[in-house]
């Protein structure tokens, strides 16, 4: 990420935290749009060596244990070093319920490059499918969402745009946003922001994969925003003539960041992707490559540029449905007794 704002001119600094505050402009504005993603996805930390070629890992993020099997492919970092799942450990430093392995090295692999600090499922970094038009790759969760506030900082950039946004890409959300939690409570974004979380969630009924961005109104814990929600959905009605295809849902799969900066006191929206294989769950307890629609992705970024853009009139677009109720109301006055 700090590579690419370099290359690009847009301003990044790391907080205390190790979390990523990027911004469009030395001065984002006196009402910032802010869009948030997470860098992490469920893996494992190395916690100490148990042999030449062995360690006790600790799994974190969520994943069942149905998932786990002796055998699995792992990947240890840095390295690589090519690596197996082994036995889970009970008790000892995992009795407060961590899930708790051996990882085994290759025999090849030993005394190879620096002692490994994390592990990560040996899957495909990424791929791309032309016939049908997904990305797929060991975390799309939620680099989707990573590269999605890049791209719009970019295009926003390129089109000489002065629209205010910072981008915020935090860490450790997936053992409870904690990244995000930082910077909400440091207010190191200014308190009348609009937060947008950015994520790709588990696809559920009533959204289809290749329908179009998902305007996520909740997760699991929280009902977001109204009114940011209502200016997203006027933004992408107006989008490509109204053809934009977009869909609206309750995306209770997990809880995100939004919910965290939303109890903050920050007015928050959240938008998303739906996503296959969610934390690397496959079919019959595999382990599997995420995927998304690219289609979907690049709507985000269309989106979340219109969107950004579009934000002096927030108030006007947000309002836009009491104004027709006011003018019902006018009718109800008129024509009932």
């Amino acid at each position: 990420v700090e590579l690419i704002c370099l290359e690009e001119g847009i301003r990044c600094r790391r907080d205390a935290s190790g979390n990523l505050l990027l911004a469009s402009s030395p001065r984002p504005g006196p009402r910032p749009l802010v869009l948030a993603a997470h860098l992490d996805h469920p893996g494992f930390e190395v916690i100490r060596p148990l042999g030449p070629r062995r360690w006790e890992v600790q799994f974190n993020g969520g994943v069942p244990d149905s998932h786990f099997r002796p055998g699995l492919p792992l990947r240890l970092l840095p390295g690589p070093v090519p690596a197996r799942l082994g036995r889970r450990l009970q008790g000892g430093k995992g009795a407060r319920g961590e899930k708790r392995f051996e990882a085994i090295a290759s025999a090849s692999a030993v005394g190879q490059g620096a002692t490994p600090t994390f592990g990560v499922w040996e899957l495909t970094d990424f791929s791309f499918s032309s016939r049908h038009r997904r990305i797929a790759g060991r975390a799309c969760d939620d680099l989707i969402g990573v590269t999605a506030i890049l791209a719009t900082l970019i295009e926003l950039k390129r089109r000489g745009s002065k629209a205010p946004v910072l981008g915020v890409i935090s860490r450790a959300e997936e053992v409870g946003f904690l990244g995000a939690l930082t910077v909400a409570a440091d207010r190191a974004i200014p308190k009348n922001s609009l937060v947008l979380s950015l994520e790709t969630s588990k696809e559920l009924p009533g959204v289809k994969m290749g329908g179009g961005v998902i305007l996520r109104v909740g997760d699991r814990t929280s009902v977001f925003d109204s009114r940011a929600m209502r200016f997203l959905g006027m933004v992408a009605a107006e989008l490509r003539d109204g053809r934009f295809p977009v869909q609206r849902a309750l995306m209770s799969g997990g809880t995100c960041e939004a919910t965290a900066f939303q109890e903050f006191g920050y007015q928050t929206g959240a938008v998303c992707v739906a996503l296959g294989h969610y934390h690397n769950c496959g079919p019959g307890n595999s382990i599997r490559a995420e995927f998304v629609s690219a289609s979907d992705a690049c709507g985000m970024v269309e989106l979340l540029v219109a969107a950004a853009r579009a934000l002096p009139r927030f108030e006007a677009l947000a309002d836009k449905l009491r104004e027709r109720l006011d003018g019902l109301l006018r009718q109800a006055r008129h024509r009932l007794p």
